[in-house]
């Protein structure tokens, strides 16, 4: 089905379904595939680490990190 006969069939419906609609499809652009979903993080991680090695942000060790997770969960 092309895109105007899609939109004339859309508009046959009430406004009542026309939104539902329109609220599924934005919604719709949220989902993404796994794929997506994992490009996503190696992109945050390749971030983060140049910022470790170029940029403003700094180490912290895993002892002081373990350490301040422990003193605010007791």
């Amino acid at each position: 089905m092309r895109l105007e006969e899609l939109e004339a069939e859309i508009k046959k419906l009430d406004l009542k379904e026309r939104a539902a609609l329109a609220r599924r499809i934005i919604e719709s652009l949220d989902e993404l595939s796994e794929r997506e979903i994992e490009a996503l993080w190696v992109a945050e991680a390749e971030r983060r680490l140049d910022e470790l090695e170029q940029g403003p942000a700094t180490g912290i060790p895993a002892e002081e990190v373990l350490r301040r997770a422990r003193a605010d969960i007791s």
